[in-house]
């Protein structure tokens, strides 16, 4: 078995486990995995992700692809939605009456001067 990853806590290493493992991958859970507390943070709460060493460059791949999916998942949530171009059409309209409201006596009291 050779050490693929080495994660904070026993919750992301349980992830990642069975992710690889519906993959179809043998892996092996090594460090705080019951520990009486349940620490996060620092070596204490290490665990590591091990799998055979003729497995290790697919499994790699596999954890790369997620991440990866992750990353675009997050950069979609941060663009503004597109804005539909009938709502530009009626902004424009409304923008379009408000104008002539308010140009239209304005024109007839400068007229008046």
């Amino acid at each position: 078995m050779s050490r693929l990853v080495s994660l904070q806590g026993v919750f992301r290493a349980n992830v990642v486990a069975a992710r690889l493992g519906a993959e179809g991958f043998d892996v092996e859970l090594r460090g705080a995995l019951d520990a009486p507390y349940g620490l996060t943070v620092g070596d204490l709460a290490r665990v590591d992700v091990y799998v055979p060493g003729d497995q290790i460059e697919a499994a790699s791949l596999v954890l790369l692809v997620d991440e990866v999916d992750e990353v675009e998942e997050r950069l979609d949530d941060d663009r503004p939605p597109p804005t539909p171009r009938h709502h530009m059409v009626g902004r424009l309209a409304v923008a379009l009456v408000l104008f002539v409201l308010i140009a239209g006596p304005i024109a007839q009291v400068l007229r008046w001067y």
